[in-house]
């Protein structure tokens, strides 16, 4: 039986000890800064994307992988005789799906396969590490993939956003809405529904208030919760999301594990971001 390479690309947010220990293969997107084009976590990092932010007072655009790109960075696999699966960034919000789909055409019937996560962030991270460890019990490209499939729509991702600035540079509320925001404090929370971001609901006053209820928004289905991994994924935000492990971890009794998000999450949800990410068994 053929080996299994597994692929995501760098709005996984996966942490870098998994992508080491398992042998993930990372596929990055790009961060554009006017005719400057960098990779995700290889060319720029979160530190330095807020830092020209900062300076330059504008946001960056964020691109796909190209279909050679993943033609690149699949070839070496195939021609040694691995099977590749690729799990991508939600289809809905970026089209690197697509052009993967465009690269994976070029190669023989049957090797590669890709799934939509329909998700983002850690989102996708936690369906990476299910096929991981289903690829470590020796299951078949296809039944992995049968399984992401059959995972992916009970992945509940939800996160904190902590200031309307980026959501406001990016064009995504206006600046009425920015300022109003920023004078009564109103802290939203997105989560991902059918692969798109969608306000959640708004919470007003202190960024603990939205944590807070973030997290008891988890706890409520406590007893639904696969606790073989669940994801706080922040950005610059790591005391609290400490705490919030902490929290999990003595309410489930599961596995809470740490990451941080890469740049283009950065570059569109701002610092201080913080995220839960479980598998509801449904």
């Amino acid at each position: 039986m053929s080996r299994i390479k597994i692929f995501a690309d760098s709005t996984s947010d996966l942490n870098p000890d998994w992508i080491k220990t398992h042998d993930i293969g990372i596929i990055p997107l790009y961060v554009v800064f006017g005719d400057e084009s960098l990779k995700d976590s290889v060319e720029i990092t979160p530190e330095q994307l807020y830092e020209r932010v900062s300076k330059d007072g504008r946001l960056p655009k964020t691109a796909a992988p190209s279909p050679a790109d993943f033609m690149k960075a699949f070839q070496p696999y195939i021609e040694q005789g691995d099977d590749i699966l690729y799990i991508s960034l939600s289809s809905e919000l970026s089209s690197t799906y697509q052009n993967a789909l465009l690269a994976s055409s070029e190669f023989p019937e049957g090797r590669i396969s890709v799934v939509d996560s329909l998700n983002l962030s850690s989102g996708i991270g936690l369906l990476v590490m299910k096929a991981v460890h289903a690829a470590q019990k020796g299951q078949s490209l296809k039944e992995i993939t049968h399984l992401v499939e059959a995972v992916k729509p009970n992945v509940r991702t939800e996160f904190v956003i902590d200031t309307l600035e980026y959501l406001h540079k990016g064009g995504r509320c206006s600046g009425m809405q920015n300022l109003i925001g920023s004078l009564l404090k109103i802290r939203p929370v997105i989560r991902v529904t059918d692969g798109k971001m969608s306000p959640a609901y708004k919470v007003r006053g202190k960024r603990e208030k939205a944590l807070d209820q973030m997290l008891q928004n988890t706890l409520s289905e406590k007893h639904q919760i696969d606790t073989d991994l669940i994801i706080v994924v922040h950005t610059m935000a790591e005391e609290d999301a400490l705490e919030l492990q902490k929290s999990l971890q003595e309410q489930t009794g599961g596995r809470v594990e740490l990451t941080t998000a890469g740049c283009v999450i950065c570059s569109h949800c701002g610092p201080k971001t913080i995220g839960i990410i479980y598998n509801k068994v449904l």
